[in-house]
């Protein structure tokens, strides 16, 4: 193989890799929020598909970054679309002026 066709296989391989990143930009939070029946793919086909990015030979100092972030949102994904937590507290047992009334303290 010539030194102009292994550049233009780099540049290739680089052109599909910045394209799998963007498509998986663009829907893997669809994927993951999914509809009333879950998600349509799960986070860990989303994560196999990152690390095996993460496995190429060679990558830019900005596929790099789009994979962490990816893999960030991956990771953050179901800590920010949780409700709030709502804890049963029994006023008997907190700082109230009426014991024995049992309210409601989200937290």
């Amino acid at each position: 193989m010539d030194r102009t066709s292994f550049a233009r296989s780099g540049s290739f391989q680089a052109t599909l890799i910045d394209q799998d990143i963007a498509h998986i930009a663009r829907v893997m939070r669809p994927a993951l929020q999914g509809d009333l029946g879950g998600p349509i793919l799960p986070a860990s086909y989303w994560r196999q598909r990152l690390h095996t990015l993460l496995d190429a030979d060679f990558l830019t100092k900005g596929q790099l970054r789009a994979i962490d972030s990816l893999l960030l949102q991956l990771e953050y994904f179901p800590l920010r679309d949780r409700p709030p937590v709502v804890h049963l507290v029994d006023a008997a047992n907190a700082n109230t002026a009426t014991p024995g009334v049992t309210c409601f303290v989200q937290g």
